[in-house]
């Protein structure tokens, strides 16, 4: 009877393995279908294309040690959709943080240097520190026509149209080919509607008198 008891056991534990294999593939077949939906979701989702995108470039960013604009872009991946890629972004968040506290501040000689500088806060819109880094390299190169330029633009961004319209004429001054530049410039669009800009930028139509 004892054998006949044990066989039965084994009998009924064997004839609940394939239940179990059932539910586990079961579950397997559900996480892929998941997963599939997911991937088509995300294919089709131009806010997680855009969010792709971001991360790639701050990568790109990462590996070539600008960490400033990596650490911008990061930012930005990290309001998308994706919480897969916000995730990934916030752990070279957290890397860049060590690296650019380990950094010690980069020495501005050159007007070359101060141009990039005010360049940089004008991106992240930190317009006093642009302007000062600007000022600086107007001193230590006076006809440098980019300088004027850019300030020019930030005068723009500041809403300093009288300034925006002198830095402007003294940049295409020092190199007429600004005058080409500005006319597709976005950043020159809060001087669009004064005639002065248009004088400047569009000299022939005076001469025509068009």
């Amino acid at each position: 009877m004892a054998r006949t008891g044990k066989a039965a056991k084994r009998a009924r534990h064997g004839a609940s393995a394939p239940s179990r294999t059932r539910k586990l593939l079961k579950n397997k077949e559900d996480s892929k279908v998941a997963a599939h939906a997911e991937a088509v979701r995300q294919m089709v989702d131009p806010q997680f294309e855009q969010q792709l995108k971001t991360y790639e470039q701050a990568v790109q960013h990462f590996h070539q040690q600008k960490f400033a604009k990596a650490k911008e872009l990061l930012e930005k991946v990290q309001a998308g959709p994706s919480k897969e890629l916000a995730d990934r972004a916030q752990v070279h968040l957290r890397i860049i943080e060590q690296r650019m506290a380990k950094q010690p501040a980069p020495s501005l000689r050159t007007p070359e240097d101060h141009y990039q500088a005010g360049v940089a806060m004008m991106n992240l819109g930190r317009w006093d520190e642009a302007r000062d880094h600007l000022l600086r390299a107007r001193k230590l190169a006076p006809k440098a026509d980019y300088v004027f330029y850019a300030m020019a633009a930030l005068d723009c961004l500041t809403g300093e149209a009288e300034s925006a319209m002198e830095n402007l004429k003294v940049a295409i001054q020092l190199r007429p080919e600004n005058r080409y530049h500005a006319r597709n410039d976005e950043d020159f669009a809060f001087l669009q509607e004064d005639p002065r800009f248009t004088e400047l930028l569009y000299p022939e139509r005076e001469a025509s008198g068009a």
